[in-house]
């Protein structure tokens, strides 16, 4: 539920609060970092384990997030509990993905000791410089165009509980600049040794990411492989129907694709829950992500 500095707290080990502006208040100057400090002042957040933090601009500020992240980590101590952060819940309407400004929220990882899930949305600023964490086992990262800084990042993290990654790598119109060469690391997957869930997805190498996953070893000890939203054809659809490990999968989501009515029976056969809805056309021979702008 969004935060309303004017009420009264609730059980916050039931509830779960965001704290956001809408557009009156931007115009009105208000501020989610004061926000903040209400939500903090009001009674004790120690037993908060979950905190959503929304929208916090309209104008393309570069430094609100910033301002966001050093409030957040000047408060830790009111946080101690705190198990899940999700960080930029701001929807279309409020502000498009591509548009969203971030910074570097390495600070957010550290100052939480006991987080176990973080979110992240938005690609234009962002850094996880020094991705270490003991207990992480959840990290997602929502972006029209990742840059390869931020994926850097994650290849030299130090992540030992991670079970879930998520990632959209996004569009080169918005800010995608890797090639297959940068993601090596991270789809070997030597790095997270617990890691069942792995999704690269709203990519526009789609197709070499399918190709490169069915000859990884990571493919071996995940229950889910998530590569939708993306751009993917018959080719690396191909490439994971010939992966003798695949059908070792309890779910593959291959929604938003570019694959064939055949292969998309091919898929289906494979004898695993599996999701190949959203089938695309190209455009003038262009092929579309699902989420860039």
């Amino acid at each position: 539920m969004d935060f309303n500095p004017k009420e009264t707290l609730k059980d916050l080990t039931k509830y779960c609060y965001r704290i956001r502006i809408d557009y009156d208040d931007y115009e009105a100057g208000k501020k989610v970092v004061d926000l903040i400090d209400a939500f903090t002042s009001q009674s004790s957040t120690s037993t908060c384990e979950d905190l959503i933090i929304g929208a916090w601009d309209f104008e393309m500020d570069e430094d609100t997030s910033a301002e966001i992240v050093h409030q957040l980590a000047s408060l830790k101590d009111h946080f101690k509990n705190l198990k899940a952060l999700c960080f930029g819940d701001i929807t279309y309407e409020e502000q498009e993905i591509s548009w969203i400004q971030q910074c570097d929220v390495s600070p957010l990882l550290a100052s939480f000791p006991a987080l176990e899930l973080f979110q992240v949305r938005g690609g234009e600023g962002l850094g996880i410089s020094s991705l270490s964490h003991a207990n992480l086992k959840t990290l997602i990262i929502e972006t029209g165009g990742l840059s390869s800084n931020v994926i850097e990042d994650i290849s030299n993290s130090n992540l030992p509980q991670l079970e879930k990654l998520e990632v959209w790598l996004g569009s080169n119109y918005y800010g995608f600049e890797s090639t297959i060469e940068d993601l090596k690391t991270i789809i070997e997957g030597k790095i997270f040794p617990k890691l069942n869930y792995f999704g690269l997805k709203n990519s526009i190498i789609q197709d070499e990411i399918a190709i490169a996953i069915s000859k990884s070893p990571l493919l071996n000890q995940l229950e889910v492989l998530d590569l939708s939203m993306g751009t993917l054809s018959d080719e690396g659809a191909q490439a994971l129907v010939e992966s003798a490990a695949i059908k070792n999968l309890k779910f593959l989501n291959l929604n938003h694709h570019y694959m064939t009515d055949d292969m998309v029976e091919k898929i289906k056969s494979l004898g695993i829950p599996v999701d190949v809805e959203g089938q695309e056309e190209e455009e003038e021979g262009y092929k579309y992500i699902e989420v860039a702008e």
